[in-house]
């Protein structure tokens, strides 16, 4: 049901998007021998950093040799006050090693710029009918403003389980519970590694748990966040044509394809 017909050209376009080399050179950014991100060789250098103790150069990485989460927070607040970090939240994210261990967290403002691996959650939904329930992201939101997207998505931040990002996001953005929907089922999870369109050094390096399922007849989205312009149930047509006409982003794109896309 909601099945989209998409061409072979336009696949292929977002398989590349979605899997880019960064535009400038990056190095490892590790800690105590575990590589958590990559950066821009003079990142640190343009902050002011160079001799800093929180950062070693070593071995064409940087490094940072004290406790981690009180070192990125140093980190962060110097970044931010050089205008090198993106909006900051007051949020919190999981940084883990390349094998998934938890190692610390970090300010969110911070990953694109250090290139640190992040989790998101999206849930797709369609109605009883086969269309597709889908969210305009609001015009003012700092990361793809106005684009269309999953009915929800957002990141995991260190707090939350990935069921409990999963049902927050649910609530804030849709104001839906999941009780409410039919059929929850997760579909699977996508990798998407790219530069990161609003920081010209950043680095998205993003891990996608997409879930799906039916809103009953009469259960209908309401934004609870103020981060959604719109929602609309659109017909797979209308959503095709957005689709190959780049008017959602690109981490919706990919699981709309995995989760309705034609073989």
């Amino acid at each position: 049901m909601g099945a989209l017909r998409l061409g072979a050209a336009w696949r292929a376009h977002l398989r590349d998007a979605a899997d880019c080399v960064p535009r400038h050179a990056r190095v490892p950014l590790a800690w105590r021998g575990q590589r958590i991100g990559s950066v821009e060789p003079d990142l640190f250098l343009r902050a002011g950093l160079e001799g800093d103790p929180l950062l070693v150069s070593r071995g064409g990485a940087w490094e940072i040799p004290g406790e981690l989460t009180p070192s990125l927070a140093q980190i962060a607040f110097v970044l931010r006050d050089k205008g090198l970090a993106h909006t900051w939240r007051d949020e919190q994210i999981a940084v883990r090693n390349e094998a998934g261990a938890l190692l610390g967290t970090v300010e969110r403002a911070l990953v694109r710029p250090l290139g640190i691996a992040t989790h998101a959650v999206h849930l797709v939904a369609t109605d009883p009918r086969g269309g597709h329930w889908v969210q305009q992201r609001a015009f003012d939101k700092p990361t793809d403003p106005g684009l269309w997207d999953t009915l929800v998505g957002g990141l995991v931040p260190a707090s939350d389980s990935q069921d409990e990002a999963l049902a927050r996001e649910t609530w804030e953005e849709a104001g839906l519970r999941l009780a409410q929907v039919q059929g929850l089922r997760h579909g699977g999870r996508l990798l998407t590694r790219r530069p990161f369109r609003e920081l010209a050094h950043g680095y998205v390096v993003e891990f996608i748990d997409w879930y799906a399922c039916t809103l009953p007849a009469g259960v209908e989205p309401a934004n609870q966040d103020g981060e959604v312009a719109d929602f609309r149930c659109m017909a797979p047509a209308e959503v095709e044509s957005l689709l190959e006409g780049e008017g959602f982003t690109i981490d919706a794109s990919l699981v709309m394809v995995a989760a309705f896309g034609d073989p």
